[in-house]
């Protein structure tokens, strides 16, 4: 494969995702951009979602199934993705989210051609039933380890990095927010990471989101801080108030909102 036309390894974990995972695969399917594997990892789900996506990987030789043999939370999923991945990128696509069909494309052009090794988008909102939102999550052009240790400004649906400048980067086994820990590990080796201003992905608000949940959403943040990174409780406590302030006056003004003719 010509250094023009990597392979991007697209790692979904699965769970209970029997309703929307079939679209979500099928985004992958509709990219412009061919040259993909995706690896959806069943974290022992309850409902048809194995069933689903190994039916794929029976059709497809790009999709790939694995399923593990107990729940163990979402980290867990995407790390054995990242393990059993051959690309020259990984990306990440939870199995609710639906990327737009030139995602791929755009965002492997952007990065050989900026030199790029970690970059992300911006992503329009949907609610559950797949409707969507007029609103969109506009990426910052640039961002540091620094501004990411405020609040997570990553997509994770849009975040892709470079496998051969950095190595395979996992994820801790927190069962919520392990992706921004991803990331922040990313950004200590890369410095910094770009961003395309044009939303590339369609993320799913779910009743259950942690966002939804502003008391787990603290208590997730709390153990980034300390159990990950490894900040005393002070400390932790004192990158809380930061983080409030960044998520609920800086972050906030990401959100915008798409004229009429923008909509998809």
């Amino acid at each position: 494969m010509s250094k023009s036309s990597p392979i991007v390894s697209v790692v979904t974990p699965v769970y209970n995702a029997a309703l929307f995972l079939e679209k979500t695969i099928q985004s992958v399917l509709n990219q412009t951009y061919p040259h993909w594997e995706l690896l959806l990892i069943d974290d022992c789900s309850t409902d048809t979602s194995f069933e689903i996506a190994k039916g794929y990987s029976e059709k497809d030789s790009r999709i790939k199934s694995y399923q593990l043999s107990e729940n163990q939370g979402a980290g867990i999923a995407r790390n054995l993705g990242i393990k059993e991945a051959s690309g020259s990128y990984i990306a990440f696509l939870d199995a609710d989210d639906l990327w737009f069909p030139e995602k791929l494309q755009k965002q492997v052009d952007f990065m050989i051609n900026n030199h790029c090794n970690i970059c992300y988008s911006s992503y329009q909102l949907m609610n559950e039933d797949g409707s969507l939102q007029s609103e969109i999550v506009e990426a910052l052009p640039n961002l540091t380890y620094k501004k990411l240790l405020k609040s997570n400004y990553i997509g994770n649906l849009t975040g892709i990095y470079n496998v051969e400048v950095l190595g395979k980067i996992y994820a801790p086994t927190i069962r919520k927010r392990q992706d921004w820990a991803l990331w922040l590990t990313a950004l200590k080796i890369e410095k910094k990471a770009m961003g395309i201003k044009e939303p590339l992905a369609y993320y799913r608000l779910r009743k259950d989101s942690i966002s939804k949940n502003k008391t787990a959403l603290l208590k997730y943040n709390y153990a980034v801080y300390n159990k990950v990174l490894g900040f005393n409780p002070i400390m932790s406590l004192c990158m809380m108030t930061v983080f409030l302030w960044e998520h609920f006056f800086v972050k906030s003004k990401q959100i915008k909102t798409l004229s009429h003719s923008a909509k998809r």
